[in-house]
């Protein structure tokens, strides 16, 4: 897949145009949020699996350290995963969330959001009760944090760990295995059952779910828009993604920006990021065509970075946390000059 680069040069050329022309419609007559609507008010954020200690070799940074290395890199704001060892509700006290929004705020760092990694789709009904639960506790999570949204999925095949590298494979063997002989419907039903709940502890929270287009159970943005409407809950929306879609093209990635439309509150974007001798940063091509889609559905909410995924072996080790640091303050750069950019 091409990719697309940025340089430095260019990269401050952007962010300087941009600057002028929202300072210039201030000077017009507009004023906080409609100057911010003229010009761009995507914004971006760490999310913190980036740094949980899954794929690359070595430990977790501690919530703390994600909030400082985003400031460090140039986020506006985090979004927290709700695993161990950053943000499971069993170890979220009221007493721990004011003390992380506390350090958030004296760094300027917004925590917007709190990722669930939940499962509605298990036909063992004690599991889906377990998983409501969960995402239950992860609204107070996010509310006593101060974060607008909770990533959601309908089902997830989850992770499995192990010492020397994190997989896929073993995990998504058990789920396809304890789902076969089960139709769509009515996998569907159940995880139908578990938003419309989950919505209902959102709306008493204050708080949005964001329905992630995310396998398995989801195949595409239509099947995110179909489950939203069966909720029928404006507590709960979606997250777009463009490195899931199906197709990548211009043209898909438009269409699908503009079937969500306002019901657009989170996004993520992933991807692996060098800098070349030139000072240029390279990324996926399909990320530019996305970019200007958000902009024309209006939306201001945030484009997260996630390094998630198995990354490289060398010398027989995977990588350390090294790469992870690197790319994350890569992507914040690449992302930062295509959000400013024409």
């Amino acid at each position: 897949m091409k990719r697309i680069a940025l340089n430095r040069r260019q990269f401050l050329g952007t962010t300087l145009a941009a600057t002028a022309a929202i300072a210039q419609s201030n000077a017009s007559g507009f004023t906080g949020f409609e100057a911010e609507k003229k010009g761009s008010s995507i914004k971006i954020g760490l999310y913190s699996i980036t740094f949980l200690g899954v794929w690359y070799r070595g430990d977790a940074l501690k919530l703390e350290d994600v909030v400082r290395r985003a400031k460090k890199y140039g986020y506006d704001g985090v979004e927290i995963d709700g695993k161990r060892p950053h943000a499971n509700p069993l170890d979220m006290p009221r007493s721990r969330c004011r003390e992380l929004r506390s350090l958030a705020d004296g760094e300027g760092i917004e925590i917007y959001g709190v990722a669930a990694n939940n499962d509605f789709s298990s036909p063992i009904t004690e599991q889906r009760e377990c998983q409501i639960l969960y995402v239950r506790e992860l609204i107070r999570v996010a509310s006593e944090l101060g974060a607008k949204t909770v990533r959601v999925f309908l089902g997830w095949t989850g992770v499995t760990q192990h010492p020397r590298i994190a997989r896929y494979d073993i995990s998504r063997a058990l789920w396809e295995m304890t789902h076969k002989g089960f139709s769509s419907e009515e996998i569907w039903g159940w995880c139908r059952e578990g938003l419309v709940e989950c919505a209902r502890y959102a709306r008493d929270a204050g708080v949005t779910l964001a329905l992630q287009n995310h396998k398995p159970v989801i195949e595409t943005h239509h099947d995110v828009l179909r489950m939203v409407r069966e909720v029928n809950s404006p507590n709960l929306k979606v997250s777009l993604d463009a490195p899931i879609m199906p197709a990548k093209t211009p043209e898909y990635i438009r269409q699908a920006a503009h079937d969500v439309g306002p019901l657009q509150v989170l996004s993520h974007f992933g991807g692996e990021y060098e800098r070349g001798a030139d000072g240029v940063v390279k990324g996926e091509d399909f990320y530019l065509p996305f970019v200007r889609a958000m902009r024309e559905i209006g939306y201001q909410g945030y484009l997260g970075y996630e390094l998630c995924h198995p990354l490289p072996v060398e010398n027989g080790q995977t990588v350390g946390i090294e790469f992870a640091e690197k790319n994350a303050e890569l992507a914040a750069e690449f992302m930062r000059g295509l959000i400013v950019s024409k």
